[in-house]
């Protein structure tokens, strides 16, 4: 295990650090697993903060009507962390058990509790290459079924901070979910609109996002899932956050996981320099 002494979570512990060629990555498993860290070529390309990085949602994505969900005949309600809604899931907010560490990769557990009513496990796997990071995240029931969501909520800098421009996003969603005035998704899917955005976009051959630092870096993320959020509106960073349902995918689109049938989520981020 490599300890990072000046990337810590908010309790002051070390995280731990991932090499592969020029590419450093930095995990905090005592503050909600979190990506406290990615630096490519010796430049940091993710907003630092406690709040910051980029950390899973789980065992949902985003809001949560009110913070209720179903579960056949069973109602329940989360915690309104987002009033009048939950949002972001319970993952962010707790510590993960280190299960391995080996130079570019690294595995990490915790366990499913209050404030979710179902007991489960969740897996985050980390892989760091050269050009690239992959992540998988994993939900397992380890009683009763329910349903779930995993995704990550990453925030990229806008800006580099080396004099150049600002990033740019390209992708091409074949629909946009409407937001509503409550920031849920109404149902209806609609022609993608100009940003800036904080709303969810349906990719049915699966996640592909290309931010573009022009003259100093290109970063791509994918994913098979077909569900990504954009956030645009602050002016410090951007977030692409491929996710296995979209918001309030609890209540309208259920995605069941079993003790034999658990929820796998991946990404991947693929960069090359371009100075």
């Amino acid at each position: 295990m490599t300890i990072d002494d000046s990337t810590q979570d908010s309790s002051g512990t070390p995280g731990v650090r991932l090499t592969a060629g020029d590419a450093e990555l930095t995990v905090l498993p005592d503050h909600g697993c979190r990506v406290g860290s990615l630096r490519i070529g010796g430049v940091e390309v993710l907003r630092q903060g406690a709040k910051f990085g980029a950390f899973p949602m789980v065992p949902w994505c985003g809001r949560v009507e009110l913070g209720q969900f179903r579960n056949g005949g069973e109602r329940h309600q989360l915690p309104v962390n987002a009033p009048p809604h939950a949002i972001h899931g319970t993952g962010r907010d707790t510590a993960w058990r280190t299960a391995r560490v080996d130079g570019a990769s690294a595995v990490f557990t915790y366990e499913l509790a209050e404030p979710w009513p179902y007991p489960g496990r969740v897996t985050q796997v980390f892989e760091l290459a050269e050009d690239g990071l992959t992540i998988t995240m994993s939900v397992e029931a380890t009683d009763d079924s329910f349903p779930a969501q995993a995704g990550w909520h990453p925030w990229f800098l806008r800006n580099l901070g080396r004099g150049g421009s600002d990033v740019e996003l390209s992708f091409t969603p074949e629909w946009q979910e409407e937001r509503g005035d409550d920031h849920l998704p109404t149902g209806r899917r609609v022609a993608p609109r100009p940003g800036p955005w904080d709303d969810c976009f349906g990719m049915p051959e699966g996640v592909d996002v290309t931010l573009t630092w022009p003259g100093e870096l290109e970063l791509k993320v994918t994913s098979r899932s077909e569900w990504v959020v954009v956030f645009d509106e602050l002016e410090e960073a951007v977030c692409v956050e491929p996710q296995s349902g979209p918001p309030n995918g609890l209540n309208t689109l259920p995605r069941l996981v079993t003790p034999i049938d658990p929820l796998e989520m991946s990404t991947t981020w693929r960069w090359r320099a371009l100075a």
